[in-house]
């Protein structure tokens, strides 16, 4: 089964290939989830909860389990950056969405799971969750749409890549409110999509530092391609042969 809707803004894939009993409904699932967390949590929404936090619509005691989750793993990369992520910008609203996507579509791999799949995989805008692999997994050259850099090997676990190809200097330095620079793209392995795109805009945030940073990480394997081109890369990052 393989299912492909637009959600959340961007285009996100669903394959099942072995183990759910009713895929479709599965699918169903996954899609109702999507479209319900953007609902909730999209700054770009004026009657959503992260809107209405903003404008100060919802008492701190009333916030929704859901998105107190949200907001404490945002604090929680806020503090292990030193400033570098902070979705509290200067002049712009409150935007948590680069904890949201990893943490939704990982969520939506959840249900798959609970609905019996054991093998499948879920693209989000190139970021992937994938389970009962193996699996193969390009990542996309930062300066040649038509080109890879290079294919992740994946058996359980996620992939996340942060870059200016797709939406230009979108990702900020929270200490200096300017766009980042010294990296083209940072990927990132980890068990999770939470963990893995979550790390990998933090670390694009931080600059050429957040490499080091992000490989310091428990569970996080790194492959990142700086302004000169040069590739670095963690021991354990899982390239495909």
């Amino acid at each position: 089964m393989l299912r492909v809707e637009h959600v959340m803004g961007f285009p996100v894939s669903v394959r099942v290939d072995e183990g759910a009993a009713e895929p479709e409904a599965a699918a169903d699932a996954v899609f109702a989830w999507l479209r319900q967390v953007d609902a909730r949590f999209s700054p770009f929404r004026p009657d959503s909860e992260v809107s209405r936090l903003d404008r100060g619509e919802v008492p701190a005691d009333e916030i929704s389990p859901d998105l107190l989750e949200i907001l404490t793993l945002c604090e929680d990369y806020r503090v292990a950056t030193r400033g570098a992520f902070d979705v509290r910008l200067p002049g712009r609203g409150l935007d948590p969405c680069a904890v949201v996507k990893g943490w939704s579509v990982q969520k939506g791999a959840d249900l798959l799971a609970a609905a019996g799949a054991t093998r499948f995989c879920v693209n989000a805008g190139g970021d992937v969750v994938a389970s009962g692999g193996p699996w193969r997994v390009g990542v996309r050259h930062p300066e040649h749409a038509d080109r890879l850099c290079t294919v992740v090997d994946l058996t359980e676990g996620a992939v996340a890549t942060s870059a200016r190809y797709e939406r230009g200097d979108h990702i900020l330095d929270g200490r200096t409110g300017r766009p980042v620079r010294g990296l083209l793209s940072l990927t990132v392995v980890a068990a999770s999509l939470t963990e893995a795109d979550a790390t990998a805009t933090a670390a694009f945030a931080m600059g050429t530092e957040g490499v080091e940073w992000a490989a310091s990480r428990e569970g996080c394997e790194v492959f990142a391609v700086d302004e000169g081109q040069r590739v670095l890369r963690t021991a354990g990052f899982p390239v495909a042969a």
